[in-house]
């Protein structure tokens, strides 16, 4: 059984700050995170991350889960 990596699939700066809204509003804690996507230098595992701000502190950790999950899933398009 051969492994085959998992890739990410390339999204721009627009893209990425949407699914995270939106991710974020369907958790009743985390409608009033406010955040900013950062570019980052590429890693292994991702090459963009978040900075939030006004988190309550009963969101801190979903926020964190709920954006972990979407850095697994998606890289910033270099092209973008």
């Amino acid at each position: 059984m051969a492994f085959e990596a998992l890739s990410k699939t390339p999204a721009s700066l627009d893209e990425l700050r949407t699914r995270v809204f939106y991710a974020l509003q369907r958790h009743p804690l985390c409608r009033q995170v406010q955040f900013d996507i950062v570019s980052t230098p590429r890693t292994r595992r991702t090459n963009w991350t978040i900075s939030m701000h006004t988190v309550q502190p009963g969101a801190l950790w979903t926020a964190h889960e709920i954006v972990a999950d979407i850095q697994e899933a998606y890289e910033l398009d270099v092209a973008a």
